[in-house]
């Protein structure tokens, strides 16, 4: 039997694109998606996406969902104490590994590397490259047939305008010089709804667009 391993789930593109090919390399079973979000909301943290999604995307992909709920707002202390306690069910359960989606920020690896130093698990990065490897990386995934909405972006980086597209060709073709076409350094960040990892496509539309926190926002929403 492969050695189990949890996969630190977002909802976005990248760690759907992990969960691809951890499975197009078959060493490792996939027994559960690690999502954080916002219990005053019940909202994925960050990506503002609505955990009914984040539900048909465990669905859809063949593996519980395992929230985590947190406050808001919320301390690093107490994000770290609740994966903490994430970590400590994993070895219980006989899970070996955990899976992240990172593609180049070395201080994010060396983080979540000295979080699980000890612990048991032992962290995968299978889409780890460096920075001039990602607009290969986002045509590969959008060649693929991985589609996903771009649910919040950071103006600071990127015009608002860019919340709500797709992440499509076109929308590389349209990135202004300096975005990372992945948005690994937090310009962006997707609702992954369709692609080779989903058993089926996940239908949605998307609803109104808001500024909170500084950050711009689409709402994505199950069309079915």
């Amino acid at each position: 039997m492969k050695p189990k391993a949890l996969l630190s789930w977002s909802s976005g593109k990248d760690c759907a694109w992990a969960a691809h090919l951890i499975r197009q390399q078959a060493e490792f079973e996939i027994v559960g998606l690690v999502t954080t979000f916002n219990e005053a909301f019940n909202r994925v943290a960050m990506h503002g996406v609505r955990m009914e999604l984040v539900e048909a995307q465990a669905a859809a992909l063949g593996a519980p969902l395992w929230a985590v709920p947190l406050p808001w707002p919320c301390s690093n202390e107490v994000y770290e104490q609740r994966m903490r306690a994430v970590v400590a069910r994993a070895v219980a359960e006989g899970i070996e590994a955990m899976v992240f989606g990172d593609l180049h920020l070395t201080e994010i690896r060396a983080y979540r590397e000295r979080q699980l130093a000890g612990t048991g698990l032992t962290p995968i990065f299978p889409v780890w490259g460096t920075p001039r490897d990602t607009s290969t990386l986002a045509r590969t995934m959008i060649a693929s047939g991985l589609r996903a909405t771009i649910v919040c972006v950071d103006p600071r980086q990127l015009d608002p305008r860019f919340v709500g597209r797709e992440f499509e060709e076109s929308l590389l073709a349209d990135l202004p010089p300096g975005v990372d076409p992945c948005g690994e350094n937090g310009e962006f960040h997707t609702f992954c709804h369709t692609g080779p990892m989903f058993r089926h496509p996940i239908p949605v539309r998307t609803g109104e667009t808001v500024e909170r926190d500084g950050f711009w926002f689409a709402d994505v929403c199950s069309s079915k």
